[in-house]
């Protein structure tokens, strides 16, 4: 075994990914507080082609460097649109038709695991809450379903960042499978 070089990897550049075919997942920051949160996202947004992040609220916008500490410059190349509050951000979403996922632990909610994406909807938005408060109460009428990770310890919170990458590589897989 060896590990690959940076040239065996294929990345694409800027424009290549900007011109590639995405995946029909747009990602809804709502009110995520820690830049370093933010610019981890981006860069899970960049890994699977993700359309485009919704920042609202108190989200930090690029260009910031603590955002950049994290992205490694995935603003650049993930398409993203800054919402005063959620609600228009949901509001486009639903003018886009895409299916609305709260990622979020309610009485509701369906397990990460048995989640399988709406096939007549255009696509996902899966929506991260404010790291303290969860998502906005405001949005919760509005969805179409939350989903949750199954959590056995004592804190049954991930942080965002980590959530984000688990989820969306888990819908990745079911809308490319």
């Amino acid at each position: 075994m060896r590990k690959l070089s940076n040239r065996e990897l294929n990345r694409k550049h800027v424009d290549e990914f900007k011109n590639a075919s995405k995946t029909p997942i747009i990602i809804i920051l709502d009110n995520v507080r820690s830049l370093n949160n933010i610019g981890s996202v981006f860069r899970t947004a960049d890994a699977f082609l993700v359309e485009a992040i919704y920042l609202t609220g108190i989200c930090a916008k690029p260009p910031h460097r603590e955002i950049h500490k994290t992205a490694l410059g995935a603003t650049e190349t993930v398409h993203w649109e800054y919402f005063e509050e959620v609600k228009e951000a949901v509001a486009q979403i639903k003018e886009k038709d895409f299916e609305l996922v709260l990622i979020e632990q309610t009485d509701k909610s369906v397990a990460l695991e048995d989640y399988q994406p709406n096939k007549d909807k255009k696509g996902i938005a899966l929506v991260f809450g404010n790291e303290v408060k969860g998502v906005s109460d405001s949005i919760i009428p509005d969805a179409d379903l939350a989903v949750e990770i199954a959590q056995f310890g004592s804190k049954h919170s991930i942080n965002i960042s980590v959530c984000a990458g688990i989820v969306v590589h888990w819908v990745f897989q079911k809308l490319k499978g």
